[in-house]
């Protein structure tokens, strides 16, 4: 392809430079402070997941000593947290002068909020660890595929995602928004696996195969449950110009031991999945399930099989 002549690039950069300064001013962010940046929040859950899983992600540790591997995390703790610090601050300032209509460069308060979230989050570290060893042992007991713990870290979509999901419902909980929502998109980008940060997830959870899935922001899952591709945990769609009010429950319950098969579609802030239920693939599911029940796309098939 040609060049276009002088003229007409210049034109064009004119034009575009005028629409940046007419209104709406949203879809622009210019002569100001600075954003967050999806680059640097990608590296931060790579550094996050060299603490969380050291040796297999990273750099290799085969043959450190206790002591250089003690000065390694030291030097990632460090690494993560000044970076960390900065994103968080930047997400919590945007968020701030939104809300103010404001643009100005510095704030004091945000800079104090985004140094107490991060060493917060940095002391979470272990038990994220704890929980994560869970979900990789019920990836283990749900797929008999799974050769060991390693080929789960290494090669699962659904465990990568689960670990970036509570890496950054962790942060959203400690009062960050912004970078929470920038971390599960960056994972979601990746995988194909679109888990809201507000979700709620207990222990031993089993994503297998992992495409297609959705869990929206208000969903709550229970312990030891599964999950299949193409699942989606949704809210019914709103009438036009009706409001939801902010945090109100709009996606469906899942108690635990409960297994969703590949395709099904669960709605609604009032659907309740009872204890040890099965939803069979493809099915449609707009009412609360019964404890022990199996649903197919012909109905409840009866108790679940022990």
């Amino acid at each position: 392809a040609t060049d276009l002549p002088p003229t007409e690039t210049e034109t064009i950069a004119e034009r575009l430079v005028a629409s940046y300064f007419a209104e709406p001013r949203a879809i622009q962010h210019v002569n100001s402070y600075d954003l967050p940046s999806m680059d640097v929040v990608a590296r931060i859950i790579d550094q996050c997941r060299e603490l969380l899983f050291p040796g297999f992600v990273g750099r290799s540790l085969a043959r450190a000593t206790e002591t250089e591997l003690k000065e390694h995390i030291r030097e990632r703790i460090d690494e993560l947290r000044v970076a960390l610090r900065r994103q968080l601050y930047r997400g919590l300032h945007h968020q701030v002068q939104l809300a103010r209509g404001t643009r100005e460069l510095e704030c004091p308060r945000c800079a104090a909020k985004a140094a107490r979230i991060t060493e917060r989050f940095l002391t979470r570290l272990v038990d994220l660890r704890r929980m994560l060893a869970l979900d990789i042992d019920a990836h283990k007991e749900g797929d008999p595929a799974a050769a060991g713990t390693d080929e789960i870290i290494f090669c699962y979509p659904g465990l990568y995602m689960i670990s970036v999901y509570r890496l950054a419902h962790c942060l959203l909980a400690e009062g960050a928004r912004v970078i929470p929502r920038m971390m599960t998109e960056i994972a979601h980008r990746q995988v194909g696996i679109d888990i809201h940060p507000g979700a709620r997830i207990g222990e031993a959870f089993f994503i297998d195969h992992g495409t297609g899935i959705v869990i929206g922001e208000t969903t709550v899952i229970g312990d030891r449950v599964r999950i299949y591709q193409g699942v989606t945990l949704g809210a019914i769609s709103v009438p036009r110009g009706e409001d939801v009010p902010r945090g109100k429950k709009r996606h469906p319950t899942l108690e635990d031991d409960v297994i969703i098969y590949s395709g099904a579609t669960i709605l609604g802030g009032n659907t309740v999945i009872g204890k040890g239920a099965v939803i069979g693939g493809n099915c449609w599911v707009t009412a609360s399930v019964a404890p022990g029940q199996v649903v197919t796309q012909s109905g409840i098939a009866g108790p679940r099989a022990r």
